[in-house]
């Protein structure tokens, strides 16, 4: 494989517009580069997350997510291409499954925070609900893969166990709401 990135200013942006995946240009305040933006940004977000400290196993699951995302932003920027399968959406809930069993049920909402590495989950998770909303967006006026809408759906739930699991192991209790006016 040759150089994919052998010079990084091309110039041809300068007029507002960039260029997609199969060589159509469009403008760079199109929902399908929001689409593409807000999922860079998720995988931006998780790649912060995981510098701080958490378990091993995480980590792996975390890396494979970012190579989703990775797929998805290649779905959104080419369109009609499909790359990313259902098998990886089981494989979301199967580890949402796994880690939610070790859990206590939740009886009242919680706020982000606990640890650094759980703050950064909740805000992976807020950036991924946003993905989420633009692509269902797109999808209404363009075609966009019915597995990455669901992905993006599932990785959001599997974030919100995530953050749990973090302060779990690191023997920090979550961040309850208090409601005031109850």
């Amino acid at each position: 494989m040759g150089n994919r990135l052998s010079k990084i200013y091309t110039r041809t942006g300068d007029d507002g517009t960039t260029g997609l995946g199969d060589g159509s240009r469009i403008n760079k305040d199109s929902l399908r580069v929001e689409a593409m933006g807000d999922v860079d940004e998720l995988n931006s977000v998780i790649g912060i997350m995981m510098t701080e400290n958490m378990p091993d196993t995480l980590g792996v699951t975390l890396t494979q997510i970012q190579h989703d995302l990775f797929n998805v932003g290649g779905e959104i920027c080419i369109p009609g291409y499909v790359i990313l399968q259902q098998s990886r959406i089981d494989d979301l809930e199967q580890v949402i499954d796994s880690l939610n069993e070790s859990l206590p049920p939740l009886k009242e909402f919680i706020l982000p925070g606990g640890t650094k590495a759980a703050a950064y989950c909740h805000l992976a998770r807020t950036v991924c609900r946003r993905a989420e909303r633009k692509l269902v967006e797109l999808h209404r006026n363009e075609k966009v893969t019915d597995i990455s809408l669901q992905y993006l759906n599932r990785l959001s739930d599997l974030l919100f166990v995530l953050c749990r699991t973090i302060n779990k192991e690191a023997g920090v209790s979550d961040v309850l709401w208090k409601n005031e006016h109850a």
